[in-house]
Parts: C-alpha cells; sequence; structure tokens
C-alpha cells in the first residue's frame, strides 16, 4: 500500500500548487453560497419547513454545498477529465504497463486531490458562511467521526461514477458526451439545486435513491442530523452504493483492458 500513499501525497502536493485557483474557487463558491442563501431565504419564507427542513438547515445546506464541490468532484476532476483524455489519446496504455491496479492508482490520486480540495476550499466558505448566517453544527463531538465517514464514503462514491464516465472511452471512442450526461445527473440528484428532500412524491424517492445522493446529500443529512433512519442507516446507504459501483469498477477495468487498441495505430 506504500506505492497508493506516495500517489496520494503527490497528487495533493501537486493540487496544492495551484495557488490562484485555489483562491478563484473559494471566491467563487463563497459569492454563490450568499447567492444562493438569498434563494433560500425566499423559498423557505413562503414554504416553512419544506422538506422537513427550518431555515437554519437550509442555509447550513448550501455553506456545506458549496464547501464540498470542489472535493466531492461534482464538476469533474482529475478522474474525469485526466483519465478520460488518457483513455482518448490511447496514453492509458503506459499506465497499464504499471505494477499497480488502475483503480487504486486513479482512486489514491483522487483522494489526494479530494484532501487538498476539502482543506483550502472546504473549510473557508462554511466559516465564511458561520461568521453572517446562524448555522447548525453537530451537536456532539462524537457525531464528528461519523461526519467524517459519511464526507470520505461520499468522495469514494463520487470517484467510481466519474472513473466509470472515463472508462466508457474503451467502447464509445469518446467520454466526453458521457462526462457532460454524468454532469447533468450530478447536478440534479446530488442535491445541487435543490435539497434533495425538497423533491416531491416520486421524484423525491428517486432522487434519494440514488447513488448522487450518497455524494452530497447524504453526508450533509448527516451533519444535520436529519437522516430518517439515522446516521447508521445513512452510511449503510452510501457503503451499499460503494460496494456495488467498486465492483462494477473491477469488472469494467478488467473488460476494458482486456485488448487495448490505440486510434491510428
Amino acid at each position: 500500500m506504500g506505492v497508493y500513499w506516495a500517489i496520494a501525497v503527490r497528487s495533493f502536493r501537486r493540487f496544492s500548487t495551484y495557488r490562484i485557483a485555489t483562491v478563484s474557487g473559494v471566491f467563487t463558491n463563497s459569492v454563490f453560497g450568499f447567492i444562493l442563501c438569498g434563494v433560500y431565504l425566499t423559498l423557505w419564507r413562503e414554504r416553512p419547513g419544506l422538506g422537513g427542513y427550518d431555515v437554519p438547515d437550509a442555509l447550513t445546506f448550501v455553506w456545506l454545498q458549496q464547501g464540498m464541490l470542489a472535493p466531492v468532484g461534482i464538476f469533474g476532476a482529475t478522474t474525469t477529465n485526466e483519465l478520460g483524455e488518457r483513455v482518448r489519446s490511447g496514453e492509458i496504455a503506459v499506465d497499464l504497463y504499471r505494477p499497480t491496479q488502475l483503480l487504486l492508482w486513479w482512486l489514491s490520486v483522487d483522494l489526494g486531490r479530494a484532501v487538498f480540495q476539502l482543506l483550502a476550499r472546504g473549510g473557508i466558505p462554511m466559516v465564511i458562511g458561520a461568521l453572517v448566517f446562524d448555522l447548525k453544527f453537530p451537536s456532539s463531538v462524537w457525531l464528528w467521526p461519523v461526519v467524517v465517514a459519511g464526507l470520505v464514503l461520499g468522495i469514494v462514491v463520487s470517484f467510481t461514477i466519474r472513473y466509470l464516465v472515463a472508462l466508457s472511452g474503451f467502447w464509445i471512442t469518446d467520454s466526453r458526451g458521457m462526462e457532460q450526461l454524468a454532469l447533468v445527473l450530478s447536478l440534479f440528484f446530488a442535491g445541487t439545486i435543490l435539497p434533495l428532500v425538497a423533491f416531491p412524491g416520486w421524484i423525491g424517492v428517486v432522487a434519494r435513491a440514488t447513488p448522487w445522493a450518497a455524494t452530497m446529500q447524504v453526508p450533509i443529512d448527516i451533519w444535520l442530523g436529519r437522516n430518517p433512519g439515522g446516521t447508521g442507516q445513512a452510511l449503510l446507504f452510501q457503503l451499499g452504493w460503494l460496494l456495488v459501483l467498486l465492483l462494477t469498477a473491477q469488472l469494467v477495468t478488467s473488460l476494458a483492458t482486456r485488448k487495448v487498441v490505440i486510434q491510428g495505430g
């Protein structure tokens, strides 16, 4: 496991060099946080208790959401962009020559990226929001390990989805169309537009059952203590999707790498 730890550390260091991009990201997340707070305050004033959330819940959701966008990789990350491009260009053949597992290699890369983004872009918007609004925090110190576990599971679930999207390029030649489709699904089902608890009827039931719900909505609900079945059921939901997606990712990797054909060669 030492090699994968080294990969994660190097990935962390790599992303820490993009200082201007990080500062710009923090600024953007903070601005959108204030915009969304204005929208949510208006919505919850018209619909008090929407989805079981009160106003502090809704505002906390906004700032947690903005802090998690980059670590979770909702708008794409290394796995989607670089791995997808390596599949398109044929450079993936170099990755397959390495004495490592392709899935674990890219998981290590993504975890290094996510940890940096979480420290640099996750905490600062939350602090800014807490200085202006009355936000909610876990009521007990014993809940923090559960919050961390939910966040880690959300990040890894997101990675497996992006990994599968990138590997689709083995069959459809160019995975960029799938990347755009995955982005739309992530925006809708992860809770970046509205909390999924606010979705009505069967739409809400379906949205909360998807793997995208495990990436953001479930970790945020763990923070808020709003999981209908408790934190244990929330973590089991994430673990269930993670196992399904990891097994699928390993199977797809095996099928995709049986024979590699480089375009033009």
